[in-house]
């Protein structure tokens, strides 16, 4: 940090330079979790934690956002994505058990 120290008289005064930019912290721990419980139980978790760690790494490599939590950003959005994978290959199981179990009953 930048800082500046000057003295009047006896009194010591610091001043920070204005110009240092704070960084937002990172969401990184709560894209995991948000990832983690999109795969075990609940679909839209997983698709907040895909959107959201997408914009966090944006905001990272713009500067705007602290980057130390780059990591644990990205593997929240990994499982996002695969939380989305897997429930629409579920959806695609469903609906073809569906359209069989009907075709199976007309049939008979």
């Amino acid at each position: 940090m930048n800082e500046e120290t000057t003295y009047q008289g006896e009194v010591e005064v610091e001043t920070v330079n204005p110009q240092v930019e704070t960084l937002k912290p990172h969401r990184g721990t709560t894209i995991l979790v948000l990832g983690i419980i999109g795969i075990a139980c609940c679909m839209i978790c997983g698709i907040i934690a895909w959107v959201m760690g997408n914009n966090d790494l944006k905001e990272m490599d713009a500067g705007i956002m602290d980057p130390e939590g780059r990591g644990i950003t990205q593997a929240g959005k990994i499982c996002g994505m695969v939380s989305v994978g897997l429930q629409i290959i579920g959806l695609l199981i469903w609906i073809a058990s569906m359209i069989l179990f009907a075709a199976a009953k007309v049939g008979s």
